[in-house]
C-alpha cells in the first residue's frame, strides 16, 4: 500500500491550495481516511479532517471547519484536500492515511498506511 500526497508550496496569506493524496495497492472498499498536519515549527500532529469511505462519520479540526474540505475521486484512487482561506498558522507538512480496520467512534485513531507528506507554507 502506498500513499503519495502532492500539491504543496508556497501560497500568499488568503489563498487556496488543493492537496492531492494517490493510493496504489488498496482494495478495500470500506475504510477510515484521515487529514493531518504537523506544523512548522512545532511537533503535534494534529487531526484536521476524519471521515470514512462509505460515509457516516465526518469530523474536522475547529482550526480548519470552514475553510478546508476533502474529496475523493474513486477512478482514480485520489483524495482531496481543498484549503480556502489560508493562514500563516496553516504552515506545515500535511499527511493523508487511511486504514480498513477502525474504531467506528473515532475512525482515525491509530491508522496504518501513512504517505510521507508534503509542506504547505503559508506566507507573503
Amino acid at each position: 500500500v502506498q500513499l503519495v500526497e502532492s500539491g504543496g508550496g508556497l501560497v500568499q496569506p488568503g489563498g487556496s491550495l488543493r492537496l492531492s493524496c494517490t493510493i496504489s495497492g488498496y482494495r478495500r472498499n470500506d475504510f477510515a481516511i484521515g487529514w493531518f498536519r504537523r506544523r512548522v515549527p512545532g511537533n503535534e500532529l494534529e487531526e484536521i479532517i476524519c471521515t470514512t469511505n462509505l460515509g457516516g462519520f465526518s469530523s474536522y479540526a475547529d482550526s480548519v471547519k470552514g475553510r478546508f474540505s476533502m474529496s475523493r475521486d474513486s477512478d482514480k484512487n485520489t483524495l482531496y484536500l481543498q484549503m480556502n482561506g489560508l493562514k500563516p498558522e496553516d504552515t506545515a507538512v500535511y499527511y493523508c492515511a487511511i486504514d480498513h480496520e477502525y474504531y467506528s467512534d473515532d475512525p482515525c485513531d491509530g491508522l496504518d498506511y501513512w504517505g510521507k507528506g508534503v509542506l504547505v507554507t503559508v506566507s507573503s
